[in-house]
């Protein structure tokens, strides 16, 4: 078990993909942020694909383990330490039953980092996952943060501990962090020439966009876009702004949606629906980098991406979580 100490700016209980196939009855899918990492997190420790680790946006997080098992830090790098020690990141290590881990805070690059445990978190499930959605309240530890004197359960190991301590990823297949975050997008389902202008579209494909201030798991606000965007003078029956829509379904995790003028991605714990226009679905290979993007720091850069090329990066991207990703 683990025992914390100190909840820091936000952990919470998360695995991939998350509370899939109840988005029509308003229930986003939450789920890690940046599944890469997670799923990285897992590998090390031998964990099969998609299951709960703790997710720490910021940093500041601390705890005691609560028995003999092994971890795996993956993510940006918060200096994490085991009794005042260093530990690595993208790599597995032994703790023991009274050992005291801490995070300092996000670095130069990235904003989430994961714990992999042997076995997983063990909450319960909730509609088929163990993901928090912190917004609705519910899934993951109590439907919410962890803070202080929080006890999680550690599940049984998937395989034997001895084996497990040491096990590193190898260098080529480590996510590269930046301060610009390149995101692969298809546009639609509410753009041009009907929605959006040509040089409206142009435009988000030709821009870098800042991570503003006020971005979360439910959305990631960046820039303002320019007077020209709209292709309508109104949205009519939709509303008094060329924003506005009858309200329909958002095409979750990822779309582009435009609320007045600002451009919000929508991800893991968004709304499922609204009146809202949304003009591009960022790809499923790369919404790992919006988790990693740090608000008031970082840039969003949008490429035009297929949906061949978009399925061939989902494939090549999965392919990654195996032992053959291991050193």
């Amino acid at each position: 078990m683990l025992k914390i100490l100190n909840g820091g700016i936000e952990a919470i209980v998360e695995d991939w993909p998350g509370r899939l196939g109840y988005l029509g009855k308003g229930m986003a899918p939450a789920a890690a942020m940046d599944n890469v990492a997670l799923e990285f997190a897992n590998l090390l420790v031998g964990n099969p694909p998609g299951e709960a680790g703790i997710e720490i946006a910021g940093g500041y997080f601390e705890a005691e383990i609560g028995a003999d098992t092994v971890l795996s830090i993956t993510g940006t790098d918060m200096k994490p330490t085991l009794n005042n020690q260093p530990v690595p990141v993208w790599e597995s290590f032994e703790v023991k039953k009274g050992d005291v881990l801490k995070f300092s805070h996000f670095s130069e690059f990235g904003f989430r980092s994961y714990i992999g445990v042997a076995g997983g978190i063990d909450v319960p499930l909730y509609l088929g996952s163990k993901s928090t959605c912190i917004f609705g309240s519910y899934g993951g530890f109590k439907g919410r943060k962890l803070q202080a004197e929080d006890v999680l359960p550690f599940g049984k190991p998937y395989q034997d501990l001895k084996n497990l301590p040491g096990r590193k990823l190898k260098k080529e297949v480590i996510p590269e962090y930046s301060r610009v975050w390149n995101l692969r997008a298809i546009p639609g389902p509410n753009t041009c020439p009907d929605y959006v202008t040509e040089e409206g579209m142009d435009f988000l494909f030709s821009h870098s966009f800042k991570i503003q201030h006020s971005s979360n798991r439910s959305a990631y606000r960046i820039d303002e876009v320019k007077g020209n965007f709209f292709a309508r003078e109104d949205g009519g029956v939709g509303g008094s702004h060329p924003s506005n829509i009858v309200d329909h379904a958002y095409a979750m995790r990822g779309c582009l949606n435009v609320c007045g003028n600002t451009p919000i991605i929508l991800i893991a714990d968004g709304p499922t629906l609204g009146g809202y226009i949304n003009v591009l679905s960022i790809i499923n290979a790369d919404l790992w980098k919006v988790g990693q993007g740090t608000p008031s720091r970082d840039f969003i850069k949008f490429t035009m991406s297929t949906q061949e090329e978009a399925l061939q990066a989902r494939i090549e991207q999965k392919a990654l979580f195996t032992e053959k990703s291991l050193a």
